[in-house]
């Protein structure tokens, strides 16, 4: 079976994290490592249909096992489980990061780059850094995130796809909005733009960027940040319907930016009437952070008063606790 063609169903917009094989003949004498990567990419496609608490517990218990393993293999076969290890421990931080348990997805992010570092991997380095660093731009942490992406791209050196430096530049460009820096995030997301501009559709992105970054990504990136940025416009110039598709979890959030985005521009009716959609895809799926998403957004508005749609999304939060 061609492994990238197994994960790509398994890919998430913008921001999720891939999970994908080495494209070479390793596996062939390293059977354990083979499985146990097939067993993370199926994993990793249930994620875009199944509650992240619905899979945790299984994927705990794999990574157990993968730790196992490694410590009875020889020598020489440990930086291949190493790489394996670095794929499920990211798993890990990604569902930890939706159930919105942050300690232990920066423990599991944290464990990944530890792992990817131990596997001698400088792309998978750099892939684990940046994906902590999208992690900690969303919670807010531009700082934080903007070094992680500058680790990121020490790791890369001159091997630096261009698949990466658009990732890394969208990462960037959410880092500057998370810090309130309208004209660097602005930069940095012509950036992105520009590195696509040179990706070759034909060529599969190397990995683990195993899924291909496009101007749909990019526009993606853009709305995300508009909505941390209160520019409405940045939000709601985008055709925002075309970037709602796919992963029903990854949809949800990017219709909460655009409710966000609906607020920023002072339509609180339609602000509120998309992000109780976004709101159902929340409660579906037990998402912690779908939820918390929400709330922030509800926070952003202060009234006395509340019309009705609002007091309706008010009153489907109330009593939520996940």
């Amino acid at each position: 079976m061609n492994r990238r063609r197994f994960l790509g169903g398994a890919v998430a917009a913008a921001a999720a994290p891939a999970l994908a094989s080495i494209p070479d003949s390793a596996d062939m004498h390293g059977g354990q490592a083979a499985a146990l990567r097939l067993t993370t990419g199926a994993y990793r496609r249930l994620d875009a249909s199944t509650p992240s608490r619905d899979l945790n517990e299984a994927v705990h218990t794999h990574m157990r096992l993968i730790q196992t393993i490694t410590h009875q293999a020889s020598v020489g076969d440990r930086p291949r489980l190493a790489a394996v290890a670095s794929e499920a421990a990211s798993l890990a931080g990604w569902l930890a990061w939706d159930m919105g348990d942050n300690g232990s997805a920066r423990t599991w992010y944290g464990a990944a780059i530890k792992a990817a570092r131990a596997a001698g991997d400088p792309l998978l380095t750099a892939y684990q850094a940046g994906s902590l660093a999208q992690f900690e731009a969303h919670a807010g942490n531009g700082a934080q995130a903007l070094n992680l992406t500058a680790r990121a791209r020490r790791a890369l050196g001159d091997r630096r796809p261009a698949v990466a430096d658009a990732w890394l530049s969208s990462v960037e460009a959410l880092a500057h909005a998370a810090a309130g820096d309208r004209r660097r995030a602005d930069h940095a997301l012509t950036a992105s733009r520009a590195a696509v501009a040179i990706l070759d559709d034909q060529d599969p992105p190397p990995w683990p960027w195993v899924f291909t970054f496009t101007e749909t990504k990019v526009a993606a990136a853009r709305v995300a940040c508009g909505a941390r940025l209160g520019i409405a416009d940045w939000v709601l110039s985008e055709d925002t319907e075309a970037l709602t598709t796919g992963h029903a979890k990854q949809r949800a959030l990017l219709v909460l930016d655009i409710a966000s985005g609906h607020l920023a521009g002072g339509r609180v009716d339609a602000g509120f009437a998309v992000a109780g959609r976004a709101l159902d895809i929340g409660l579906k799926y037990r998402s912690g952070r779908i939820i918390e998403r929400a709330r922030a957004v509800r926070r952003t508005l202060t009234t006395a008063t509340p019309p009705k749609v609002v007091r309706d999304f008010d009153e489907r939060l109330h009593g939520v606790y996940l």
